[in-house]
């Protein structure tokens, strides 16, 4: 789920700054930490994941979260890592929908685009969450072996917020936490959806406008996974669009991440979309804005705050009405 990377995909294979001992499993790392983690009545719990599986002996008390979007699910559990990932510019702590869960803490910077595991060592770590980290067996072996790690659920990053959340509260003893917390945002959804059956059938793109053209997120991405969670369908051509097959943008609704209006219709072609002339476009702003950050991260303290964004836009935009402009973000 990247938090609104100017790349096609959600994230990369990460490398690291310094040389870990290697460990063949996490089941065998060693436990570094605070002393005083006591064995505790939910624990030893095991997580499932694509590099085999974690066992975590005793309630974490030093949690460090190497994946992109980890944060935000610890935080919304009530966990404030001691090492975190930030990988759009070192401004996690300045987005809204954490704020309040932050309480004004500071979360130190383990990596970005690279992550560092000196630093990750230095925090002195009891886990090591990383269920969307992107993570490849040799950078996910030296983690286990600074601590337990739980590793990507599934590959390429096809996991769901559900999902994810399911796995971290299990891994923090918050599983009853974390059940209410998803169906609570999943009524979120819900509620959307019964305010606007307009949204139902119709098919939207999400459209990232890079330098090499335009790409149109897949059903699978996160990303895209918030707008048919509202009901909305995925377009039958995804992936990477050539300029000249512009028609293939079109869709009963466009939405558009990493450009303003007159960027991405300054193409003739992308002109004389029917999406375009119609006013069916939501334009949601630049990759480095909150609402894309808000989707990158999809988690359950960003997605209220991208609903509050872009139900209304959608409305305006799936309304039928071509005199209705959706406004841009």
């Amino acid at each position: 789920m990247t938090a609104c990377s100017s790349s096609t995909g959600s994230a990369g294979s990460t490398t690291t700054a310094s040389t870990v001992s290697t460990s063949p499993s996490a089941t065998s790392a060693a436990v570094s930490g605070s002393a005083s983690a006591a064995v505790t009545a939910g624990y030893p719990v095991t997580i499932d994941h694509i590099f085999g599986s974690t066992t975590i002996a005793t309630q974490p008390q030093r949690v460090v979260t190497v994946g992109f979007n980890e944060q935000d699910f610890a935080l919304a559990l009530g966990v404030v890592p001691v090492g975190t990932r930030e990988f759009i510019g070192n401004d996690f702590a300045r987005r809204p929908w954490a704020q309040e869960a932050l309480g004004g803490a500071t979360i130190p910077t383990v990596g970005e685009q690279q992550l560092n595991l000196e630093q990750i060592a230095a925090a002195d770590p009891d886990l090591i969450l990383g269920p969307y980290a992107f993570l490849d067996q040799n950078i996910y072996d030296q983690l286990s072996a600074i601590a337990p790690t739980v590793g990507d659920l599934a590959p390429a990053g096809a996991v769901s917020w559900q999902q994810e959340l399911a796995a971290v509260g299990t891994a923090l003893d918050k599983s009853a936490q974390a059940q209410e917390l998803a169906a609570s945002v999943e009524q979120r959804f819900t509620d959307a959806k019964t305010a606007h059956p307009e949204f139902a059938g119709k098919t939207l793109a999400l459209v990232l406008l890079l330098d090499s053209g335009y790409y149109v997120l897949e059903p699978t991405d996160p990303r895209m996974r918030f707008f048919t969670d509202l009901g909305f369908s995925a377009p039958s051509v995804t992936g990477q669009i050539a300029a000249e097959n512009t028609a293939d943008l079109n869709a009963d609704v466009v939405a558009v991440l990493g450009a303003a209006q007159a960027e991405f219709t300054a193409d003739p072609l992308v002109q004389n979309l029917p999406a375009v002339t119609e006013n069916r476009v939501v334009y949601f702003g630049p990759f480095t804005g909150d609402f894309a950050g808000a989707l990158g991260f999809s988690s359950p303290l960003s997605l209220p705050y991208a609903l509050d964004v872009a139900v209304p836009r959608l409305a305006a935009a799936a309304d039928g009405d071509p005199a209705t402009v959706p406004d841009a973000v």
